[in-house]
């Protein structure tokens, strides 16, 4: 019985943090860091965002604190609606994530019309721009990312001739959307 008291006596004297101590104070210090972690932690309800429209292949909407933002996908450029894959491009990505939470790998960059420049990762931890490049439904987009992944599965698709790869004489979109501006200028 004596032993367990001493046992007790010793756990209290060195095991508790007295506020005037020293050791208090790290130990304060520290639970307070912990309680700030576990603050920060992502979590469904405040880093994801219902994808809530589909406009096409590369650009979303999404709700962010209740309003509408349009998102669009960082990395890549789909094809444009009435291009061959465009229909394609669109379907893909609904059925990947129409009605879904998803989580935005953003730099806050905005483009010239406002719409969020991301990329969007599904809850399972699919990343949704490099999926649309891996199944050859979206390019590269070299003029606004230089990132070596993103090229490696252009490369990969481009020699299974998956998607766009399998149609002869692609029509990238930029260049797409140059000629149809030219037409409307005409």
């Amino acid at each position: 019985m004596i032993k367990v008291f001493f046992i007790a006596l010793l756990f209290c004297f060195f095991g508790c943090k007295h506020p005037e101590s020293k050791e208090y104070e790290r130990y304060k210090e520290v639970t307070i860091v912990k309680e700030t972690e576990k603050n920060t932690e992502p979590n469904i309800e405040s880093n994801s965002y219902k994808v809530i429209g589909i406009k096409d292949g590369d650009t979303f909407v999404v709700l962010i604190d209740g309003k509408e933002q349009v998102v669009r996908l960082k990395h890549i450029d789909c094809p444009e609606k009435k291009q061959p894959f465009g229909k394609k491009a669109k379907q893909f990505a609904s059925d990947l994530c129409f009605g879904q939470f998803v989580q935005l790998n953003h730099k806050n960059k905005y483009d010239r019309y406002k719409r969020l420049i991301a990329e969007i990762i599904l809850t399972n931890g699919v990343n949704v721009n490099k999926e649309l490049v891996n199944n050859g439904l979206a390019w590269h987009f070299k003029k606004y990312s230089d990132n070596q992944e993103y090229a490696e599965l252009e490369i990969n698709a481009r020699n299974n001739l998956i998607g766009i790869w399998s149609e002869p004489n692609q029509i990238t979109p930029w260049d797409w959307r140059k000629k149809s501006r030219n037409k409307t200028a005409k």
